[in-house]
């Protein structure tokens, strides 16, 4: 499993419907993409749930890196590279991923954890209390799943998990989901990833 997720930063003032109409217009077009797990549509508005920024970041999770790179290089990135330049783009190693009770549900809002693997832990028993984290927040009520995943560049361990009502019970930034892409989220293997 791997995760990306790139960043939009948009201008204060920025019609947020614009990008509402934009995944409306283009969001159906991964719901059948070889090798993606899930791709969660995401936006945070100023001044929204605590949101200092206007922003559009998808959050994805791959099955294959040929699905994913097929998605960077075939063409279905370049449209938004086109309209709003191109991004940097954020990839993790998946370290868990689990379903929730709400596994079923429209996914409300997502929660996206970032901290850093600190200087001198021992990589094996913070990854383990990963694993555990994502667990305890899939068990959570109104979890949909979560997944967790770190950056090995940066040394950043991000947790992700998606709602389906708007009280999450995460920590983090809160994102509402405009759409959700899962032509193989039930190909995503469950529990820890080694």
């Amino acid at each position: 499993m791997h995760a990306m997720q790139y960043e939009l930063t948009l201008p204060a003032d920025y019609d947020m419907g614009v990008i509402r109409s934009r995944v409306a217009r283009v969001g159906h077009l991964l719901d059948d993409w070889e090798g993606l797990g899930f791709k969660t549509y995401l936006m945070r508005e100023r001044g929204v749930d605590g949101s200092p920024v206007n922003q559009y970041a998808p959050f994805y999770l791959w099955n294959t890196v040929e699905g994913m790179n097929s998605f960077l290089w075939g063409g279905a990135f370049q449209g938004l590279s086109e309209d709003f330049g191109r991004p940097s783009v954020r990839q993790w190693t998946g370290v868990a991923y689990e379903e929730g009770g709400a596994v079923g549900a429209p996914a409300r809002v997502a929660v996206r954890r970032r901290r850093p693997v600190p200087e001198g832990v021992e990589l094996a028993g913070f990854m383990a209390e990963a694993v555990g984290e994502a667990e305890r927040l899939a068990g959570e009520e109104g979890a949909v799943c979560a997944a967790a995943a770190v950056d090995t560049a940066r040394w950043e361990l991000v947790h992700f998990s998606l709602w389906a009502h708007r009280t999450p019970k995460a920590e983090g930034e809160v994102f509402e989901v405009l759409h959700v892409s899962a032509p193989g989220r039930e190909r995503l293997t469950r529990g820890r990833q080694w």
